[in-house]
């Protein structure tokens, strides 16, 4: 069959429960304001060569209230996406922070990073210079990284970079991501504690930001706004009864093609605002959804 691309460990663990037992992974489901959670831990090197992707933690909100407009949707989701960062985070109050948000702007299904990037709260320069007001706040700086072909430099040159100079105590990447399912297009967000690498979901992987490469923890928040064009194909086929296709059926056919839906322009907007929100959240103590608004807008 086919090799179906994705990006999210919960689709990856659906595609090999499907063809034989999996091991060294464990798999929860809960809930979080409403919103569906599943959490899929990779405890060790089979778990990993199984699901290819490295030993840890992988947090997948699954935010359908949104696109419905239903009821304080937005303030559910960023809530719940506070709670599972700050989680994953685990670092005192006091300790600095740096967003790196990945992705070309210019793009709208590659525009997630640097969106989320200018909603979240930056106090690093006003907790230095005004501590008698801001001296409570974490001190989080931001920057959205552009991509090599608009600025010369990788992301994770960038980011390194940085880590030297501000020597924050962890790092937070955001970037977009692809989905095997459509159906999760837009519709998913995933945490995780492994790092990123910029460019893996449409096949154009470059440098790694991990704790190896930048010396501090890195979570990586990841929206799949993109799936495959050859993994679309496939599940289609599959849904139409013809799911057992030869090896090389479709190779070669929409392997260099992604689909994103037609309102992308308007999801991506929605999202990036609920990941800055919720990692302000997450990251100042005491604010609350409607404080974040004030000082953003």
């Amino acid at each position: 069959m086919l090799q179906r691309r994705t990006d999210l460990a919960m689709e990856e663990k659906e595609l090999y429960q499907g063809v034989g037992t999996l091991s060294g992974v464990r798999s929860i489901d809960r809930e979080r304001e409403g919103y569906p959670v599943n959490v899929v831990e990779i405890l060790d090197a089979v778990g990993a060569k199984a699901l290819h992707k490295p030993i840890g933690t992988y947090i997948t909100l699954t935010l359908d209230g949104l696109k419905e407009r239903q009821p304080d949707a937005f303030g559910r989701a960023a809530r719940a996406l506070a709670a599972e960062a700050e989680a994953l985070l685990s670092l005192p109050e006091e300790a600095s922070v740096l967003v790196v948000g990945l992705g070309n702007r210019a793009v709208t299904p590659d525009a997630i990073g640097p969106l989320s990037a200018g909603h979240t709260l930056v106090t690093r320069h006003l907790v230095s210079s005004l501590p008698e007001h801001f001296g409570a706040f974490r001190p989080v700086a931001a920057i959205a990284t552009g991509v090599l072909g608009t600025t010369g430099m990788e992301s994770g040159e960038l980011a390194s970079s940085l880590c030297g100079s501000l020597k924050p105590r962890a790092v937070i990447a955001i970037d977009a991501l692809a989905s095997r399912n459509l159906s999760r297009v837009c519709t998913t967000i995933q945490l995780s504690n492994t790092g990123i690498i910029p460019g893996s979901g449409v096949g154009n992987a470059r440098a790694a930001l991990d704790e190896k490469t930048l010396g501090v923890p890195v979570i990586a928040i990841g929206v799949p706004t993109v799936v495959d064009g050859a993994t679309l194909a496939a599940d289609i086929l599959a849904e139409a009864g013809q799911g057992n296709l030869e090896p090389d059926a479709l190779r070669g056919h929409g392997g260099h093609v992604f689909v994103t839906p037609r309102d992308i322009d308007e999801r991506v907007a929605d999202l990036s605002k609920v990941i800055g929100y919720g990692l302000t959240l997450a990251l100042q103590k005491g604010l609350t959804l409607e404080d974040v608004d004030l000082f953003l807008s």
